[in-house]
Order: C-alpha cells, then structure tokens, then sequence
C-alpha cells in the first residue's frame, strides 16, 4: 500500500478506464480522490472516455461526486442506481445524450459487485421483469446515446430471468475511516458499509487498482481485526482526505448517533408540522403492523417514524433501510440512507439479499406517477431520467407495499384544520394518469403475484385489485367529483368509499395504538 496525494490519483487512471465508484450520495464517498482526478483532466485533458459504475446516485446534488466528472470528453458511459444527486452538469450532459447513460436497480448493481470479485460471467436475477429495466421495455437506457444492450433476458430451467453481465473494473473508488500503515481499512465513523469490500475484491479480479480515501492514517497493529472492513491486501493507494472531503453524509459532518457510537433520546425527535405530509404518513402508519420487518423509502415515508414518535409506539415498530441499517429510527432529508440507534449495519449487497429473498414484511415508498393498472413511476419525468434506486428490488417481493404520496402536484396549496381538508389551489400536474411515463412498478405483475398494495394521499386512498385500481377512501372537507375524480386522467373502480379518519387531521391525533391494536388482531 502507498499513501499519496488527490493530485496523484489522476495519473494512475488510464483513457478508457472503467471505473466502480463506491458510495451512496456523499456517504462513503471518496470525495477528495475525485477531486484530485477532476483537477489532472482539467489540467491535462486525461483521463477521458471513462466509463463510471455506481450502485447508487453519487454527490450532493451540486458541486460534490459525479459533478468532477461533468466535463466533454471525460466520461463516455454512466451505470448507476439513481441519479437524483449526481449534479445538474452531469444530467445535462446525460438529458443531451452527451454520455451513454444507463439505470439498473441499486440491489442489482450492488449484487454485481460480488459477481465481478468472483470471476463469475454475471447476475442472473427476476428484479427487474415487467419494469423499465427490462429489454423488451428499455433495457435500462436512459438516453439515444446508450446503444449497446447492458441487460439480456434469457430462459434458464424454463422461467424468463434477466442477466447482467459481469463489466471489468480497471479502478475501484473506496472510502474508510481509517487505514494502517498495511493498508487495512476500518470503518469505524462511517453509518453504512455498502459494498466497498466486494467492489476492492472484484478491481482486483480484474487486475486492476484499488484507491481508498481514508480519514487517517495509524499504525500497523492499531486496528482490531474484526474492525477491519477491507484487508490491506486489495488496497494499493491511501488518500488522507480533509475534514470537509470526508462528511458522513451531505449535511453531516459526523453524528456518532449514525455510526452506533452513542444513542439519543427517541423523544428528542421534532414532530411533524400539522399539513398534508403528516396527514399522508399519519394515515401510512396505520398500515403498520407490531414486530413487522418494514422499510421506509425517501420522501413521505421518512415521516412516518416521527409520526410513531409522536404518538408513543415507536418502540413496537421494526425498520429497515436498504443501504444495510437495521432497527433505530431511519433519517430524513440529507441524512437519508442512515438511522439513530441503528441495531445492525450490514453491507449493502447482504441487506439486498435479505430483501430480494422476502425478508421484508412490508415497505413504504414514494408515489409519484401511477396509472389506471397500478403501474408506479418514480424514475423518469418529462424526458428526464431520476433513477430507480433500490426501489424495484423492494417491490419485487414484498408481499404489503403502500405508495405515499401527494394527488396533484405543482402549485398545490392546501389546509389542514378541524379534522378536514381544504383545497385552496389545486396543483397543475396529475400524478393519477392513463399511462405512466416509465414503469418503475408493475401493477398487473403485482397483482398475479398477490401482493397487497395501497395508494395513500392526503385526500384519497385507494387498493390495487386485479380489475384495477380501486377508490376506497377519501378526506372530510372534500368533494368527491370536484376534488378527486375531476383530477384524474382515468376513472377508478368504486364499491364502497368510506371517509379517512377525521383525526388525522386535527392537531392531536391520539388514534395509531388503536390503529395498530387493529393490525395486531386483524
């Protein structure tokens, strides 16, 4: 192992190189390392035409991550999980179809990393059928740019599976906390593993290098040897980074919280201000059950948890986050992906197997575009791809999924006081259309499979059934025709619309022990 300087790394990356980038936003990124690669190109116009992997969105959503490689000529090819924080120069360039861009599922991708380490020809998996990712639908290309085909659908002991084949990795991207002088990485401050081993191990495989980021450098012998994420062994450059380079997450510095380090009072958390998100993830957590594995997607469903804290049941719940955090109360906003008082951090790739094998009991997600057959979209809008994340691995095979969402969207003001809602300006966008743009979900798919599934807004809620999407309620205060059907682009089954509890939209609720007691014995 050699210790060196951002401003070598450059050098050490060859034109055409592929390149697997470990990280998630900012957390375990190696932020400093792609800074100094970024200054060597400006510099001296090398490296260039370099193809990316990631297994999910890299940066901050500005200047940080994929944002040091948003320069013509430096990057032909981007595979990722998301793209939602990659930088408005990179997505331009891939909106322009300047790079090839290509989106597969972070649970996929991460599952590849163990593929590529082993020498194996690829990932044979069912994530993905009947979605986007799919080649008899877009096989994952996000742009005209992407020609060659990243994904195949093949027949395997009579059933269709589809196959990702296992890339070549010239140049592993990794971060820890800190690295002995052997090059044995820890990861003692860091609040999530991801894959960063398998990503070392599957560079090496191909003969390639290994550049981890590291906080500091300590002596040989400092490190326990259960502590040690990655042996020194696949490691062969060391970057001390600065403080600023080496954030936990993007608004984060460091909370020991995250990491298990110390656990904070639950009560110490802010409850939600009383508007239609805390209607919508009030009426979420009533689907919850006691004990129930569950996970909690970004957005809405974030709330969720400081609604149970509010009403003093967060001790019953059991939740889950993809990136491998276990129990705790999973984080919002720039935090997401981590959790307060987590029980276990895994690496990412082993919680994605524990999901994809039906560990989960029940998942909450994001709802932004659904259609009359239940299909969801939560990866591409108005021509511009977001990114799936781990989101179809988590639909696949949960057997109770409720989609949390607003109705409308853009514009839309809305009231919540004594126990009703009021629609002041209605949004300009409908997110009930004929057909959504992508289909990041498939509706008629999860409804052969028998999977429960609920549609939750502030306003509305309705039951996937196998005839279609099904009204079964809707909020006091509104008209039924004026305020829901009027809104949408297709008219959904009707049998038996009751009124959401009133409730959820006072200021105090007091209803979720109930509500659970009811799951509990139902």
């Amino acid at each position: 192992m050699k210790i060196i300087t951002a401003d070598q790394v450059g050098p050490l990356v060859q034109d055409g190189a592929t390149l697997f980038l470990g990280g998630l936003a900012m957390m375990g990124l190696a932020e400093e390392a792609l800074q100094g690669l970024e200054r060597h190109f400006l510099a001296t116009g090398h490296p260039r035409q370099l193809t990316t992997w990631a297994c999910g969105a890299i940066g901050n959503a500005g200047s940080g991550g994929m944002a040091h490689l948003a320069h013509a000529g430096m990057v032909k090819r981007v595979v990722a999980g998301h793209f939602g924080q990659t930088g408005k120069a990179m997505m331009a360039m891939v909106h322009a179809g300047e790079v090839e861009a290509y989106n597969f599922p972070q649970g996929s991708l991460s599952s590849l990393t163990r593929h590529i380490a082993s020498r194996s020809p690829g990932l044979l998996t069912k994530v993905g059928l009947g979605t986007f990712v799919d080649p008899r639908l877009e096989g994952g290309k996000l742009n005209a740019a992407a020609q060659e085909d990243l994904v195949r659908l093949v027949e395997f002991e009579g059933e269709e599976w589809l196959f990702h084949p296992s890339p070549r990795i010239d140049v592993a991207f990794i971060r820890a906390t800190y690295a002995d002088e052997r090059g044995n990485l820890s990861m003692d401050k860091e609040g999530i593993l991801l894959e960063h081993l398998s990503i070392a191990q599957a560079a090496r495989a191909c003969g390639g290098i290994v550049i981890a980021q590291v906080e500091a450098v300590v002596a040989a012998g400092s490190l326990h040897p259960k502590s040690v994420k990655v042996p020194g062994l696949v490691v062969d450059y060391v970057v001390v980074a600065k403080p600023e380079n080496h954030l936990q997450t993007i608004t984060t510095a460091f909370n020991p919280a995250f990491s298990g380090d110390v656990r904070v009072p639950l009560g110490s958390m802010p409850a939600m201000p009383l508007d239609e998100r805390k209607v919508i993830a009030r009426r979420a957590a009533m689907e919850l059950q006691p004990g129930a594995v569950t996970n909690l997607g970004i957005g809405i469903p974030a709330g969720i948890p400081a609604v149970a804290a509010e009403e003093g049941v967060a001790h019953l719940l059991s939740l889950s986050v993809e990136c491998g955090v276990n129990g705790g109360v999973p984080a919002q906003g720039g935090d997401f992906g981590l959790a307060y008082n987590p029980e276990s951090i895994i690496e990412q790739s082993s919680q994605f197997d524990f999901y994809d094998g039906g560990g989960l009991d029940c998942s909450f997600l994001g709802l932004a575009q659904t259609d009359r057959h239940g299909n969801v979209n939560v990866s591409k809008f108005n021509g511009r791809p977001v990114g799936c994340g781990g989101f179809i691995n988590i639909t696949a095979s949960t057997p109770r999924l409720v989609f949390c969402g607003s109705f409308t969207a853009g514009g839309v003001d809305l009231a919540v006081a004594d126990g009703q809602l009021h629609i002041r300006r209605e949004g300009r966008a409908r997110k009930f259309v004929e057909q959504v743009e992508q289909i990041t979900f498939n509706g008629r798919d999860a409804a052969k499979r028998g999977q429960e599934v609920l549609f939750i807004t502030e306003r509305a809620v309705f039951a996937l059934r196998p005839d279609g999407l099904e009204l079964t309620e809707i909020a006091p205060g509104i008209d039924l025709e004026r305020d829901v059907l009027a809104h949408m682009e297709f008219r959904p089954l009707m049998r038996d619309v009751k009124t959401m509890d009133a409730g959820l939209f006072q200021a105090h609720w007091g209803g979720l022990a109930a509500a659970l007691s009811k799951q509990t014995h139902a």
